[in-house]
């Protein structure tokens, strides 16, 4: 297994501001004209009142620019549409990331908490799920260093607030992992469908390419996101268990990611026969409703995910990291090919792991390696939509080949989403801080015993007693979709 380099002969510029003028036709236009209803938009970027992700006050903005800048510069999506062409409609991925940069808090995560603890008033049975970053974020809320690992905190403020179940979306992951992985062995060995496969599990990034690139939606892997696939599977294999009415459940989604509020809103997320989760909140929105509530981190004592869907490997853990959703399905990749698990090199597979070091940063991360003699696979990590840009427009050109590609919208992945801790001074996000969090989900995988997907025991029952196995008829209708163009949007 090597290592390869790749070069991107126009990646500086796309880190220059007046660069982004440079690219031509990847960048039509970035002022806006005068008809716009959207103010002072050469600065910062038009945020629609209904944004499910995002809040703006206009008030609070004192036009920092940085909004635009991360937008700009990092996510490609600012100065890459015309509002003239639009409808005078803004373009947004919902990555939050403005959020996270922004000086005067004019933009803001979208709550969702108010309506959790409606719910649990009005008697629903309030079920959270707790996404893997999550772990390593909230601490820093209460004045923990970056990364510090949270996890049976998180448990215990959750059911302080009355969660009634408290389920790891980690779980979520290694099913998705199940299906990701058997849908890549299923094109390489069949060419059932185009190659490379892009993995699906960020809804910034699927709502990207359905944007800007739907002729590439053909190679998304129709594989849900671990909380599109956890949320249809507590409405009807949890609820079947557990005795309950999934009418009755309120699914809420806690997760580092803005775009999830968006993900879950999307009308084919619907396959439990009910709404399949009904409310995301991010790591900010939880110690903003801890604080209101009163519930002091310091006193909580660590508590345990319940015990059903509740158990989750270190391959599930660390899908929060940039490279760490290619890493895990590499592990359940060979084993399905194989029969057997991997070699040790892949439970500590370094050509996908990190952001590269603080003066040389990795955005896009190759290797080629052997699933088994004589069928080999080229793997791609990239995280920042801008290098995702780049990248396709390379496969396009036909200048570059690969059989597999990750994806995260978010520089270092899940860890530096638009949901999560921002420190008290810029930059509020720093690079040190991404890579604490990302060391911390690494420790807790290489400090685990269960470390593969496919050896999970509640995956396994999950499969041998509901779905019967990854792929079946009922695992397509239940954990996989489709996605479509929104050309449309770009005018």
């Amino acid at each position: 297994m090597k290592k390869e380099a790749i070069k991107f002969g126009r990646r500086d510029m796309i880190r220059s501001m007046g660069a982004t003028m440079a690219l031509g036709a990847l960048c039509p236009q970035r002022l806006w004209g005068a008809s716009s209803k959207y103010q002072l938009t050469d600065i910062r970027v038009p945020m629609a009142p209904d944004n499910p992700a995002v809040l703006f006050d206009a008030a609070k903005c004192v036009q920092c620019g940085q909004c635009k800048t991360v937008c700009e510069r990092m996510m490609s999506v600012s100065g890459f549409y015309d509002l003239a062409k639009s409808g005078d409609v803004p373009v947004c991925v919902n990555c939050g990331q403005c959020t996270s940069v922004c000086e005067g808090l004019a933009l803001v995560n979208r709550p969702e908490w108010q309506a959790v603890k409606a719910a649990k008033a009005a008697g629903k049975t309030v079920v959270v799920s707790v996404s893997p970053s999550v772990r390593v974020g909230l601490a820093e809320e209460f004045g923990a260093a970056p990364g510090t690992f949270c996890e049976g905190e998180v448990v215990a403020a959750l059911r302080a607030l009355g969660a009634d179940y408290v389920l790891d979306t980690c779980f979520g992951a290694d099913l998705t992992i199940m299906e990701e992985a058997a849908e890549l062995v299923r094109r390489v060995t069949t060419a059932d469908r185009p190659l490379p496969q892009f993995t699906s599990c960020c809804p910034a990034w699927v709502k990207f390419c359905e944007t800007w690139y739907p002729e590439m939606l053909p190679n998304v892997s129709s594989a849900k996101s671990p909380i599109g696939m956890q949320g249809p599977t507590i409405k009807t294999y949890f609820a079947q268990r557990k005795g309950l009415d999934p009418a009755k459940i309120f699914n809420v989604a806690l997760t580092p990611c803005t775009a999830k509020k968006f993900e879950i809103r999307r009308p084919e997320m619907n396959d439990s026969g009910f709404r399949d989760m009904d409310a995301v909140i991010t790591t900010r929105e939880l110690a903003d409703w801890m604080r209101a509530e009163g519930v002091d981190y310091a006193a909580l004592k660590p508590s345990k995910f319940d015990s059903l869907m509740g158990e989750a490997s270190g391959a599930g853990i660390i899908f929060g990291n940039t490279g760490g959703v290619m890493e895990a399905a590499l592990r359940t990749a060979y084993w399905m090919v194989n029969g057997k698990n991997p070699p040790a090199e892949l439970l500590n597979y370094g050509p996908v792991r990190g952001m590269g070091s603080k003066k040389k940063r990795a955005y896009v991360k190759q290797a080629t390696l052997e699933l088994k003699p004589g069928l080999p696979v080229t793997v791609l990590v990239v995280h920042g939509l801008a290098h995702v840009r780049e990248v396709i427009e390379r496969i396009k050109a036909g200048k570059l080949k690969a059989t597999f590609i990750e994806v995260m919208a978010c520089e270092g992945g899940c860890i530096g989403g638009g949901g999560q801790p921002r420190a008290k001074t810029a930059p509020y996000v720093s690079r040190a801080m991404r890579q604490a969090r990302i060391d911390a989900l690494y420790a807790d995988d290489a400090r685990g015993t269960l470390r593969f997907s496919h050896e999970n025991p509640e995956i396994q029952a999950l499969y041998r007693d509901f779905y019967g196995k990854p792929l079946s008829a009922k695992a397509e209708k239940m954990l996989h979709t489709q996605y479509v163009s929104r050309a449309k949007d770009l005018g």
